[in-house]
């Protein structure tokens, strides 16, 4: 395992590349605690790839260093940096079994017969391959050749971390949440260091002890799912997170005052006087219809979802979601929405804004 630092680190595909819009990766310094579990999350294209696979050794970055407890890897090849990487698409021998394929990365180290027995029988029951050990991998599903390629990036005990590309797009969505479970659980028991990339908001949060949201090549936020969800560092971020993500609705902030649509709304925290554009920031889950005091709104659509309701309406020209749980009451003659106070959040340009208590 091993704490990873990025120092200064930047990267274009350019050849000169030289404006902020040429860098695939803009310059970005962070740590990353040894036996962290770390989920590179954004849309296509954010750069995601290729960070992890700066930090593998595939990409040597255009400026910058990669740390590994300390030591300077940046120009150190991938074969180098005793990590394990696991790609989208699985990567297996078929002309071995299961059991050889699990095995391979351990007898290339020279291990006793005994302990690769040990190991791959530990990783086999971890995963769910026990029952299909002697088996060729030719003719397995996709499924269980995903598995093994998990296996064989987890198998080995001594790694500075394990880097995971996507591993679960091409797996059935019925068998997502049990792998999903599984990588946690692995993480836990092993304790290893665990970069895990993907697009997907589910698959980060329930993985993921840190988030680290990405976007244009920009880190804009790291933090615990409960922070990128409560508390977005950026209006993008909100957006992104959540199903429906965030409100935004443009607003005057005056001091503990946010005024909407020429409606107060009293705010929990004084702010100072914001330049640029100011914004209030809630989820759908913390909008309440009221039938008197509130936002006026008007309801346009309404979704059913099973344990709850998605209703979509305006303030004044501003789209507005507001999520109505089971059993929570609501009929369409409750015009008006209410905020929960401490719940709300304030953007000035698209970044959040921190109040001061009063």
């Amino acid at each position: 395992m091993a704490q990873i630092t990025l120092s200064d680190l930047a990267h274009t595909y350019a050849s000169n590349g030289t404006t902020d819009s040429d860098f695939a990766l803009k310059a970005m310094n962070h740590v990353w605690q040894e036996g962290g579990a770390y989920a590179l999350l954004g849309p296509s294209g954010c750069g995601k790839t290729t960070l992890l696979n700066i930090i593998s050794g595939l990409i040597m970055p255009s400026q910058g260093r990669v740390l590994f407890d300390g030591a300077d890897v940046t120009n150190l090849p991938a074969e180098k940096r005793n990590i394990a990487q696991v790609f989208q698409f699985p990567v297996v021998y078929d002309t071995m079994t299961v059991r050889e394929n699990l095995a391979f990365p351990l007898k290339n180290r020279g291990l006793t017969r005994a302990a690769v027995q040990a190991r791959v029988g530990l990783i086999a029951g971890m995963i769910g391959l026990e029952d299909i050990l002697d088996r060729k991998a030719r003719g397995l599903t996709t499924d269980a050749k995903q598995k093994i390629s998990l296996g064989r990036g987890m198998v080995r005990e001594s790694v500075n971390a394990i880097l995971f590309d996507e591993p679960l797009t091409v797996i059935d969505p019925h068998l997502k949440w049990e792998l999903r479970t599984q990588l946690k659980s692995l993480h836990r028991e092993l304790g290893h260091t665990m970069i895990y990339v993907t697009h997907d908001q589910i698959e980060a949060l329930t993985f993921a002890d840190t988030v680290v949201m990405m976007h244009e090549g920009r880190v804009l936020q790291m933090g615990t799912p409960e922070s990128l969800f409560e508390t977005p560092a950026h209006t993008f971020v909100g957006h992104f997170i959540g199903s429906p993500g965030m409100n935004f609705l443009d607003a005057t902030i005056e001091g503990n005052t946010a005024v909407i649509d020429g409606q107060r709304i009293s705010l929990n925290a004084h702010y100072r006087t914001a330049l640029g554009h100011t914004q209030v920031g809630i989820r759908p889950e913390y909008v309440e219809f009221t039938a008197e005091e509130g936002l006026p709104v008007v309801i346009q659509h309404i979704e059913d979802v099973g344990h709850r309701r998605i209703v979509h309406a305006l303030v004044g020209e501003t789209p507005i979601a507001v999520s109505v749980q089971e059993g929570q009451p609501f009929d369409t003659s409750m015009n008006r929405v209410r905020f929960v106070p401490g719940k709300i959040n304030i953007y000035s340009d698209s970044w959040r804004v921190q109040g001061e208590a009063f």
